[in-house]
């Protein structure tokens, strides 16, 4: 079984709290990404996902270039270490109904996974 660290991507992408749901999906279209991470000076204080704009900004008729990303993130951000398997990391999806995980390592945030990155994983382990 292929450890995390080979599955995950370890360029990390963030965004500050203040920036507007606008220029968040604009980040995301322009990295073909389904999510970013949400700073706060230098803490990361949550997620943000292709879901979270949908079901509680563009749902909630937020206006995107004024609503922060601050009020429609996912907090806190649901991680794994890197030393856990795939399957754990699938374990974890489903148990909490994400799509997302932060690889950390030592308590630090090294990478994302993704269930594009399990799903590939698993239809080349069968």
């Amino acid at each position: 079984m292929l450890p995390i660290s080979i599955l995950m991507t370890k360029e990390i992408k963030k965004i500050n709290a203040k920036a507007t749901v606008y220029e968040t999906a604009l980040l995301m279209k322009t990295h073909k990404i389904g999510s970013l991470l949400v700073e706060e000076g230098h803490e990361c204080i949550g997620i943000v996902s292709e879901t979270d704009l949908v079901r509680k900004g563009l749902a909630e008729s937020v206006d995107p270039h004024k609503t922060t990303i601050d009020s429609v993130m996912s907090s806190p951000v649901i991680s794994i270490d890197i030393k856990r398997s795939p399957k754990e990391a699938n374990d974890i999806m489903s148990e909490r109904g994400v799509r997302h995980l932060a690889v950390t390592e030592f308590g630090r945030i090294v990478g994302m996974l993704s269930v594009r990155d399990l799903l590939i994983y698993f239809k080349n382990a069968f």
